[in-house]
């Protein structure tokens, strides 16, 4: 049953926990697992509530006032939601950083927003950033999650069990414009330095509610979180979209034991990114193609009769006698299948990068909708998604409810909607730039728009390879592609004003080790360039191109074993790749693979 709350109703982000709280007051809100009794624990919406006006007292404690910026830097968890609830409610700004980002990125945001409270997961977090504690002068307090007894040299650092008072009252919610600022999202920055956008209470509420009408959660729905609550996707879909509607969030122990999790929690909605998928079909298809021949076209029979199912239930496709074949199908693959995503799921939700029409067809041939959407940060995020009814796994969907698109100059998508944010922090220019003064923000991405509304990304703008003979190659597309084969962990295209296209590659080691062994080749790093490899690697390349044009070849290859990370500086803290410093890196191996051209 849908109880949702109006947008109306909630006026701001923390009005919306209020309003939770006085009609489930007694439901599940989250689930966390306590590493010390190693189990899973539940908290209610009154005991959130509780804990919001402890941490507002500890905060109004230490001075703070409306309109002060406070940065959170915690794995997702209940006390994530209670610091961000505790300090809208007190109308303060929220920035959220990512775990996994640089000290000097970090110090950079808290100085660029001029954050005056730093909220951390762990004192090893804070440790890591001995180098850059004298660009923190501005921080009045230095949290850290948990009791200690220890002392510190750091007179501003304080544990939240030392910090907290026993207990914070009533709850407070200053009473505040829903066009007010909300929170600065820092844009992870694949070239510069990250821009901060400012996004408003009524930026992200009106999102969620328009994301209620995609995919309706109810209060016995289950979400799983796992994508960082410092993405905006995940911020609001898994956890402003569910507070409205309800239902119960999950938050999973880590990505590595994602797959324990899954099957443990069972959830029925999945809020994820595309690799998530891609891992798992890459799994199936070398699993597959080790195993024996008759399971293979079990499962080909199996995703062919589904999708079948699937085009003729969206009404472009009619009934087939195959269809009867379907229990018997479900029953011996997808089930088994479905059954290591945890077995209850019923619609997963994609978003925060292009999702391949080829896995999309896996799954949804396997029974499982996978609705796709499309959003920027600057959007709050979502602004076109695909529903259950009509869903269209090639496109992004149609704008959700309250948002307009169309094409402007070049073919790019242009939106416009109670979701644009107010503008970047401290950078008129930047803003100018993004949104017209007639309000409508120009994406960055090409586009084009069907008959009957469905927008299909068609390439990105900045991110267009121009080869020397004028041909315009869409990188990302040709990427994702390669990455479709399991010995390709990631890609990176290369031909920018060059005769011909390369690619960069970190190989998977596990098939890297399967592949040298059957080359008897030593699976060190030395020889995985060796000449027959790299013919290999061209050919699996060169398969997977297939339904790219003949200029889209790729020529020349090199390839490496170790990954880029955000810690090398490699990936932003969203993992999109950061074109110009894998080039720095392996500038010699790139000069090689167009020397004498």
């Amino acid at each position: 049953m849908l109880d949702n709350i109006m947008v109306e109703q909630a006026i701001t982000l923390d009005g919306l926990l209020r309003e939770r709280v006085k009609r489930t007051p007694d439901a599940i809100a989250y689930r966390d697992f306590n590493q010390e009794h190693q189990n899973w624990r539940d908290y209610t919406w009154g005991h959130i509530d509780h804990q919001v006006a402890r941490w507002q007292s500890a905060l109004e404690n230490d001075g703070l006032k409306p309109g002060d910026r406070v940065a959170v830097m915690m794995r997702n968890s209940p006390e994530w939601v209670i610091f961000e609830q505790a300090a809208l409610g007190l109308g303060l700004v929220v920035v959220p950083l990512y775990t996994q980002d640089r000290p000097d990125n970090v110090a950079y945001i808290i100085n660029d927003a001029g954050c005056k409270v730093l909220l951390f997961g762990a004192l090893d977090q804070w440790n890591a950033f001995s180098d850059v504690r004298g660009q923190l002068a501005g921080l009045v307090r230095i949290l850290v999650l948990g009791d200690s007894t220890g002392n510190t040299d750091e007179p501003r650092l304080k544990y939240s069990g030392q910090w907290l008072p026993n207990d914070g009252g009533a709850t407070r919610h200053v009473p505040r414009d829903a066009l007010s600022l909300a929170t600065i999202v820092y844009t992870s920055g694949t070239t510069g330095k990250p821009k901060g956008v400012m996004l408003s209470h009524l930026n992200i509420l009106s999102n969620a509610a328009a994301c209620a009408h995609v995919v309706p959660l109810t209060a016995d729905d289950i979400l799983l979180s796992f994508l960082p609550l410092s993405h905006m996707f995940e911020r609001t879909c898994g956890y402003y979209l569910a507070m409205l509607s309800g239902s119960t969030t999950v938050y999973a122990r880590s990505v590595q034991q994602l797959g324990e999790d899954l099957q443990t929690i069972r959830p029925t909605k999945l809020i994820s990114v595309p690799r998530i998928y891609e891992r798992v079909f890459a799994a199936i298809k070398a699993k597959l193609d080790d195993g024996p021949p008759l399971r293979k076209k079990m499962f080909e029979l199996a995703l062919n009769v589904g999708w079948a199912r699937f085009e003729q239930q969206q009404g472009r496709g009619s009934w087939q006698l195959s269809f009867l074949l379907w229990p018997v199908l479900k029953a011996l693959v997808a089930d088994k299948i479905m059954a290591r995503l945890g077995g209850r799921l019923n619609v997963a939700i994609v978003g925060g990068a292009a999702l391949s029409a080829e896995v999309s067809r896996v799954f949804i041939g396997l029974g499982l909708p996978v609705v796709q959407g499309y959003g920027l940060t600057e959007t709050s995020p979502v602004a076109c998604a695909n529903t259950t009814n009509d869903n269209l796994p090639a496109s992004v969907g149609k704008p959700v409810a309250g948002v307009e698109v169309k094409i402007g100059d070049k073919g790019a998508l242009m939106i416009r909607g109670p979701n644009i944010m107010l503008g970047y922090w401290n950078n008129p220019e930047a803003t100018a730039a993004m949104v017209g003064a007639d309000g409508w923000l120009n994406s960055g991405d090409t586009a084009r728009i069907d008959e009957q509304g469905h927008v299909f990304i068609t390439g990105r703008l900045k991110e267009i390879v121009v080869m020397s003979n004028g041909e315009k190659i869409p990188p990302v597309d040709i990427e994702a592609a390669i990455m479709r084969d399991s010995l390709f962990e990631q890609v990176m295209l290369i031909g920018e004003g060059k005769p011909y296209l390369s690619v960069m590659t970190v190989l998977n080691q596990e098939q890297w080790k399967k592949l040298a062994a059957v080359q008897n080749k030593t699976p060190e790093q030395g020889s995985i360039n060796a000449p027959e490899i790299t013919k290999i690697l061209l050919a699996r390349i060169a398969a997977t191109m297939s339904a790219f044009p003949g200029y889209a070849q790729v020529r020349r290859v090199h390839a490496t074993l170790d990954p880029w990370t955000v810690e090398n500086g490699m990936l932003t803290p969203t993992l999109k790749l950061k074109r110009p410093k894998v080039m720095e890196k392996f500038h010699a191996e790139l000069d090689g693979m167009y020397s004498g051209h």
